[in-house]
């Protein structure tokens, strides 16, 4: 009962002088609001990225050509062209914690339907990166192993080579021509959107990386391997695998750099995953000066209402309330100001959020933890900006009170 009644008194306090009241909770309302926006923001653009890094395929890895030296001059990454059919074939055999695998053969041509044409990126792959890539395809089919054997001169479409070369019909069964050869259509793959790193992965054309290798571009090596790893928890034993048998293949000594790197995707989640949290911690940070500044407001504000107020604490002195009680008493007013305005900022700062993502269409992602800590902290701020004019009040010389005018 005692505690309610000093939580009574200093909502009258608080009451008399409801536009002061209003003005001090303003700097707690707008800080706790803007610390849910900037980290619902901050979450937001995490998940994102997570997202499109996720559907670069199931557990992803990739292997790239190295480097090359030779004569004290040092070339960079993908100078050296040693990744070969025969590689994929191997890890496959050797490599247990390895499920799908695809040599992978790239190169880029103008592409021609009738009378449109777009140039595009033309990528070899076997048909196990439907899998690898966990892409579906939306209409037809996907080439086969006989299609690989054979070198076929079939092709499957991405959704924005659709957009613009057959605008308003089915490309399936249509002929389109790459580098002057024509290729049939046999199917159109899902609309995937872009990746982590901004590049339209629609905007592609598949076709058997034989075909690649033979009719357009006319190697026998391949650019990169992808291979997916059996689970996740095996994503870094798959890694080690490869890496001990393409050093064995290539014939690497001991102490001899790689020519080769081996990317999983869980190198590029670790990578975006930091950005996003130094970004999200960025931006709660400059979003939690408002609160500090808010705090200010109320240490400000509950020194001039112990000025004001001297008279009344050393009436209550007078009639017995100890030193400790005025301290409750000036301390609970702060706090209550602090709760309310935090409850205020949550609103405020979900509202806003939902704003910022309607108009500008950006993912925000309002977490329960972010919104218990900014309300727990709103009142921390009370406790600690109100506790040095709720001791001032409680310090204060009965009798030099209740002279004071």
């Amino acid at each position: 009962m005692r505690y309610l009644q000093i939580i009574r008194i200093a909502y009258r306090a608080l009451n008399r002088n409801k536009m002061r009241s209003s003005l001090t909770m303003l700097g707690i309302i707008i800080g706790v609001g803007a610390v849910i926006a900037m980290v619902g923001i901050g979450q937001g653009a995490k998940k994102m990225v997570d997202a499109q890094i996720a559907s670069l395929g199931d557990n992803l890895l990739t292997i790239f050509p190295g480097s090359h030296t030779a004569g004290g001059v040092h070339g960079g990454a993908g100078t050296v062209t040693r990744l070969t059919e025969d590689d994929a074939k191997a890890i496959t055999q050797f490599c247990p914690a390895i499920t799908k695998i695809s040599p992978v053969v790239r190169t880029n041509a103008q592409v021609v339907a009738g009378n449109l044409n777009w140039g595009t990126s033309v990528e070899g792959y076997s048909p196990d990166f439907v899998s690898i890539r966990s892409w579906p395809v939306a209409s037809g089919t996907f080439f086969t192993d006989q299609d690989v054997r054979g070198a076929t001169k079939v092709c499957v479409l991405g959704k924005t080579i659709v957009d613009n070369l057959f605008p308003d019909q089915d490309p399936v069964g249509q002929i389109i021509r790459i580098k002057k050869l024509p290729f049939r259509v046999i199917g159109v793959m899902s609309s995937k959107g872009q990746n982590a790193f901004g590049r339209d992965q629609d905007d592609l054309v598949l076709v058997p990386y034989t075909t690649a290798q033979k009719k357009l571009m006319g190697v026998t090596y391949v650019n990169s391997i992808i291979a997916s790893a059996n689970d996740r928890t095996e994503i870094d034993l798959a890694s080690d695998q490869i890496t001990q048998l393409l050093r064995q293949r290539h014939r690497i000594q001991t102490g001899e750099a790689d020519d080769f790197t081996v990317r999983s995707q869980l190198d590029i989640a670790s990578v975006a995953g930091s950005t996003s949290q130094v970004m999200t911690i960025l931006l709660g940070a400059i979003a939690s000066v408002s609160l500090i500044v808010g705090g200010i407001g109320i240490m400000n504000i509950m020194l001039v209402s112990v000025t004001e107020r001297t008279r009344e604490i050393g009436i209550r002195m007078a009639v017995g309330a100890k030193g400790k009680d005025i301290l409750t008493q000036f301390l609970v007013e702060s706090i209550v100001l602090s709760l309310f305005g935090g409850i205020i900022g949550i609103l405020l700062g979900v509202i806003s959020s939902k704003i910022i993502s309607g108009v500008l269409s950006w993912p925000i992602y309002i977490s329960p933890p972010a919104v218990a800590i900014a309300f727990f902290f709103s009142g921390f701020v009370g406790i600690f900006f109100g506790f040095y004019p709720a001791r001032k009040a409680s310090m204060l010389d009965p009798i030099e009170a209740l002279r004071y005018e």
